[in-house]
């Protein structure tokens, strides 16, 4: 095994050596302080499975005949399981030694942390943003940076007068309870103030809830605008060719689970159409980033034309805003509006960027149990892991 020692003045110096003498995927067996620096001894991940393999034994005395040893499979196994666990406890160990020399060269940046931390923004969007902080900056001049970095970040629709004036076909996707009716009856109400209620057409999907059917029509009856139920996907077809002629149709949708087996049917129903749909995704703005981040791979299929965009529902019901814009900025999903709450059309407005990020920034965290303290902050970054490579925003973050 390729067992080797690097000796540095510092532990990023010395991880860099090892990255570029052994690769990315090198074994951190040990490390320890050491005069004029710090001592990692490291091996390539790919010698681990040597031990499973077996290792080559001393010839054996007869000249024509060499044997080999190999380790019983289940000791190999219990090996490696120590071995991981071993580096798991180590990658630890030197991400608290990395921490602890930025906070003693940048100590702004721990602050800086627990507050995009503290407000929803996920440990690996943190940590890339933290990478890219320019240096020299304190807590409010590297805050202000932060913020305009996720301002170029965060997509946008640029101008509701187009999008109104473009018109077309909107289908309105989500899970259960993300609040799509009501939402629907808020898009209704904005194009019927600009437009009339004339050249808008609703149709519906959701023959499952009890009432969904008539929710709808009430708030249609007070617009003045019909509605129509649709079965399956020859019905929608079928629905759209009579009403080509409406500047815009809004459908919408039955509420399914993220984990629903049926969802790339409801999928495969929209997009099989004569008629161009655009999708947009509901986002309910109280769930957990992992919910979120779940919610969009499900409804964004990989075989059908991509999601339009997205809505943000339920900010008012929601405490901080982080996890809903880090999964918006994850997957490029422009934010078409926001909900702000029930009233139909007052609580559904126009994004915009500054007022989205300073109130997901300004998000209360005292004694917030979901906070995490200062030392906890060098496991989550360790495992934060993918940095800035897992975001499609690299390239505008400086």
């Amino acid at each position: 095994m390729n067992i080797r020692k690097f000796v540095a003045g510092t532990c990023r110096d010395a991880l860099r050596q090892i990255r570029e003498e052994i690769g990315p995927d090198a074994v951190v067996l040990s490390n320890r302080t050491v005069a004029g620096g710090v001592e990692i001894v490291a091996l390539c991940e790919s010698d681990l499975a040597s031990l499973a393999m077996g290792s080559p034994a001393t010839a054996a005395p007869a000249p024509t005949a060499a044997r080999a040893t190999t380790l019983d499979p289940a000791l190999a196994e219990a090996m490696i399981g120590e071995i991981q666990s071993m580096r798991g406890l180590l990658e630890n160990q030197v991400a608290g030694l990395l921490w602890s020399e930025r906070q003693r060269r940048t100590p702004a940046h721990g602050e800086i942390l627990r507050t995009l931390l503290g407000s929803g923004f996920s440990a690996q969007l943190a940590k890339t943003l933290l990478e890219a902080l320019p240096a020299g900056h304190g807590r409010e001049a590297g805050l202000a940076w932060v913020k305009q970095a996720l301002m170029r970040n965060l997509p946008i629709i640029e101008n509701e007068n187009a999008l109104m004036e473009r018109g077309g076909v909107y289908a309105l996707m989500g899970p259960t309870g993300v609040g799509k009716t009501t939402t629907t009856a808020k898009l209704a109400a904005r194009f019927v103030m600009r437009h009339g209620a004339d050249k808008l057409a609703l149709l519906t999907t959701d023959s499952y809830r009890i009432g969904a059917h008539e929710q709808l029509r009430i708030y249609a009856k007070i617009l003045g605008v019909t509605v129509h139920a649709v079965k399956d996907a020859a019905d929608l077809r079928l629905m759209l060719a009579e009403l080509r002629n409406k500047h815009t149709v809004l459908i919408d949708t039955v509420g399914m689970s993220q984990r629903d087996r049926t969802v790339p049917e409801q999928v495969a129903m929209l997009c099989g159409t004569d008629t161009p749909v655009r999708r947009l995704l509901l986002l309910n703005a109280t769930s957990h980033g992992d919910t979120l981040n779940e919610v969009v791979h499900a409804y964004q299929s990989a075989d059908a034309a991509s999601l339009a965009g997205c809505i943000l529902t339920k900010l008012d019901e929601a405490t901080n805003l982080g996890a809903a814009l880090d999964t918006v900025i994850r997957h490029r999903l422009s934010v078409y509006y926001v909900s702000t709450g029930q009233r139909v059309p007052e609580n559904l407005h126009v994004p915009e960027r500054q007022f989205l990020i300073d109130t997901a920034l300004s998000a209360t965290r005292e004694n917030s149990p979901f906070v995490p303290g200062a030392d906890d902050m060098p496991a989550l970054l360790s495992r934060a892991g993918g940095s800035a490579g897992a975001f499609a925003t690299e390239a505008r973050l400086g």
